[in-house]
């Protein structure tokens, strides 16, 4: 009795039992791999007890290989690699310290402009590396000491830094919308398309709320004073280059775009012209010492301009259908050894510590995989697809009663387990269910995606607060330009400046389900058909077409040629005329009717309109 509870139960012990593994700190892979591995054997054993349960069996293990083969040859994941390597090549080139000077110079005088220096640099960041360590690690590094050198608020200043790390997760060309676009089996240039314009919105969101906190509280974020904008001041100048750019921008689009066309890509390549313009102003205005720009204006324009040309490099040349994601991985690779390059950054040691970082990553990803392929052999011969399936889909509430119930699963599930874990076990078992509902996986997978960044931002598991512990200050120092002794960051600053941010992200939740068109634009404008006409050249020897006189004009098989007139009229031979009651005489072939419908002259059998069958 209790061996057949447990054969037909085999699911839900499957994988409560996983979670337990996972809870007890064993690795992820060799956690998948070994429940996978037992209760495969328990489910031999017990399938005959299951009542057609289980339908495992020793010949299924021959099919661990291919499924092995299957992921190693998946050419999609090939772009964690090359991601992973231009983030960390990026981060050794300094990029993030030249970006996180020039912004907080250009936002100094305003109050709370180091938190929105912070921000940006980290959207940016997020554009080109795609490495939440990486950004949280250099902004932590660089920003965390000035803010406290000029008064933030040690809560804020570490909340700001964490949570601007974690925009990697959502802002293209995140790894994880690489990972759950092929964990969907969806194109990752579509999660791309449909996490953008979430990433940036929540981005603002970020903002704003710097904007409310300088507000309500100005002595948590003030302003920095004139002595430490070493670059000066002069934005005029910067707005004047901005509207020839943006000049040129609308120039360009109404030159390239075609009314109604799709998928014209006017406004990609007019943007990047535009910015290419900007660039050359700023670069012959300080090569050739004329100084009409201000030596802020200069520093911004050429410091962000190589960033965004990354940008362009890698997500631009995917939204415009020129690469793949894994060719736009390659060539971000590529740029970041050139922007390296000029810098003077790349050294033989920054190219062994990327490769080496890189390696241990897109190992750590496979074996994940490999193992997830194990458990999920056993997994579905159990039938633990369709118990996750039927648990899920008939909860009350139907499409949103399932989104906000999984929301609240991944979320709470994030307090446990890290985003990749989340991804390879979590997301297989909910794609069928959210499928069968009639949900869009990308939005599904955008969800997803927004919700696993709060596993970076709340405890036991938040690895943005465990990168940003390793970085600030754990005992009073003294400042090395004000020569004062500071006070240290404490853990639990660190952790209580992440709760309002991760609110914010809860709120980012909803506000993707409740607007599924920021994500849905990605499917491109609809096709409107009530205006379609569908034109058939004239051919020759048919008689002018479909709906032309004489219709197809084609001579009968053995009969009479078609007569003229409109409709329909193949001009069949009777095969010795219709019955009595099909509306036609009874008697010789007859030729077909003029001018009328189609006459095939097929007969019918009695009692189907004709005499009836005995009389």
């Amino acid at each position: 009795m209790l061996l057949e509870l447990i054969a037909t139960n085999m699911a839900p012990i499957m994988f409560v039992s996983l979670i337990v593994f996972l809870l007890l700190g064993y690795p992820v892979a060799f956690s998948l791999a070994a429940n996978g591995l037992v209760f495969f054997i328990i489910g031999v054993e017990l399938a005959p007890l299951s009542g057609g349960s289980i339908n495992l069996s020793w010949p299924l293990l021959n099919a661990m290989p291919e499924r092995f083969w299957g992921v190693l040859s998946n050419e999609t994941l090939l772009a964690i690699p090359f991601f992973t390597f231009m983030g960390i090549v990026l981060e050794k080139s300094g990029m993030a310290e030249d970006l996180l000077d020039t912004i907080g110079q250009l936002f100094g005088p305003v109050r709370g402009g180091l938190a929105y220096a912070v921000i940006i640099v980290g959207a940016l960041l997020a554009a080109t590396t795609g490495v939440v360590a990486a950004s949280v690690i250099a902004m932590g590094l660089i920003s965390l000491p000035i803010m406290l050198r000029y008064g933030y608020d040690r809560r804020i200043a570490s909340g700001v830094i964490a949570a601007s790390g974690t925009l990697a997760q959502i802002i293209p060309p995140s790894l994880v919308l690489i990972v759950l676009a092929d964990q969907l089996g969806r194109s990752v240039g579509d999660m791309y398309k449909g996490a953008l314009i979430p990433g940036l919105v929540l981005t603002g969101i970020y903002l704003g709320y710097v904007a409310v906190m300088s507000i309500v509280r100005p002595a948590a974020m003030p302003a920095l004073p004139k002595e430490a904008r070493t670059l000066g001041s002069g934005v005029t100048s910067l707005f004047v280059v901005l509207a020839i750019g943006i000049a040129t921008f609308f120039a360009t689009y109404n030159w390239l775009h075609v009314p109604d066309a799709r998928d014209s890509n006017a406004d990609i390549l007019a943007a990047a012209l535009a910015v290419v313009v900007i660039y050359v102003i700023a670069l012959i205005d300080k090569g050739t010492h004329l100084n009409r720009m201000s030596r802020l204006a200069q520093q911004v324009v050429i410091v962000l301009i190589p960033p965004l040309a990354l940008i362009f490099l890698v997500l631009g040349t995917i939204f415009l259908g020129v690469a793949t994601p894994t060719e736009g991985g390659a060539m971000g690779a590529v740029g970041a050894l050139i922007l390296s390059g000029v810098k003077k950054r790349l050294s033989m040691h920054v190219v062994r510590e990327a490769l080496a970082a890189t390696t241990r990553l897109s190992a750590f990803v496979m074996f994940i995989l490999l193992g997830a392929r194990v458990f999920s052999l056993t997994f579905y011969g159990v039938n633990g697809h369709l118990w996750v399936e039927h648990l899920l889909v008939s909860l009350p509430g139907g499409e949103m009663g399932f989104l906000i119930v999984v929301s609240l699963l991944v979320f709470f599930l994030a307090f446990f387990l890290d985003f990749f874990e989340l991804a390879f076990i979590i997301v297989p078992l909910l794609a069928p269910a959210a499928e069968k509902l009639g949900i869009d996986l990308i939005w599904f997978g955008v969800i997803l995606g927004v919700n696993m960044q709060t596993s970076f931002m709340h405890p036991p598991f938040g690895f943005a607060l465990f990168f940003l512990r390793s970085v600030a200050p754990k005992n009073p120092y003294v400042d090395k330009v004000t020569g004062q002794l500071t006070d240290p960051v404490k853990t639990s600053q660190i952790y209580w400046g992440a709760v309002p941010f991760v609110f914010i992200q809860i709120v980012m939740i909803a506000v993707v389900i409740a607007f599924p068109q920021m994500v849905m634009h990605y499917k491109g404008k609809p096709v409107d058909v009530s205006n379609v006409e569908i034109t058939l050249p004239g051919m020759p020897g048919l008689g002018g077409g479909l709906g032309a006189p004489g219709g197809m004009g084609l001579p009968p098989i053995g009969g009479q040629p078609a007569a003229p007139g409109g409709g329909l009229s193949l001009g069949a031979p009777s095969l010795g005329g219709p019955p009595p009651g099909l509306g036609a005489p009874t008697g010789n072939p007859q030729q077909p009717p003029q001018g009328g419908g189609a006459s095939l002259g097929i007969p019918a059998p009695m009692g189907l309109g004709g005499a009836p069958i005995g009389n």
